[in-house]
């Protein structure tokens, strides 16, 4: 196979290998129950005057299942940290101890087990788009080259039969997650 369509084949798997990375921690965004540190991953707390990530200014650790602690380098912060995780709109009501934060993860309810499924499933999408798109510059790289016509509609094949494997990979994904949220 020609080396210029060959390249093109590498680019387009690593466009939709980074499509399921991408995929994958945005999953271990949404909770299932279990309490995770990278719930907290969002979080952004006024820092100095800036916006900074709350694992840059805390330790984060889960002492268990259910509960999530957040000791900050700097007492000062923690009343900063306590209104950012409000803020947040994760669905925590963190409390303060004085020396560090305690975050109670609460068992999902039905309707927010729902409404985390709905949400796996647009970051799926989200990442479905990217695989086609990876497909969609792939396609039109080819056509661009100067090769022969059975060369592409091979290559284009190829494209697609790359595509299917990525998608499969994304759904097999969602239904994982869908099962881990569902699961009480």
């Amino acid at each position: 196979m020609n080396e210029e369509v060959q390249f093109i084949l590498d680019s387009a798997q690593e466009g939709m290998e980074a499509a399921l990375r991408h995929l994958e921690k945005e999953f271990v965004k949404i909770r299932a129950g279990k309490a995770s540190p990278a719930m907290l991953s969002s979080v952004l707390v006024e820092y100095y005057g800036s916006q900074t990530p709350l694992s840059q200014v805390s330790n984060i650790n889960t002492p268990d299942g259910r509960t999530i602690s957040v000791q900050p380098w700097e007492k000062n912060l923690l009343g900063e940290i306590e209104k950012a995780i409000i803020n947040s709109n994760l669905g925590f009501n963190p409390m303060n101890n004085g020396e560090l934060i305690i975050i109670n993860v609460p068992p999902l309810t039905e309707e927010r087990r729902i409404q985390l499924t709905k949400q796996a499933k647009a970051e799926a999408e989200d990442c479905k788009v990217s695989i086609r798109s990876a497909r969609q510059d792939a396609n039109k790289e080819i056509r661009d080259l100067d090769v022969s016509e059975d060369l592409q509609k091979n290559a284009e094949v190829d494209i697609q039969e790359l595509t299917d494997k990525y998608i499969k990979k994304t759904d097999a994904f969602l239904a994982v997650k869908e099962k881990e949220i569902m699961t009480v």
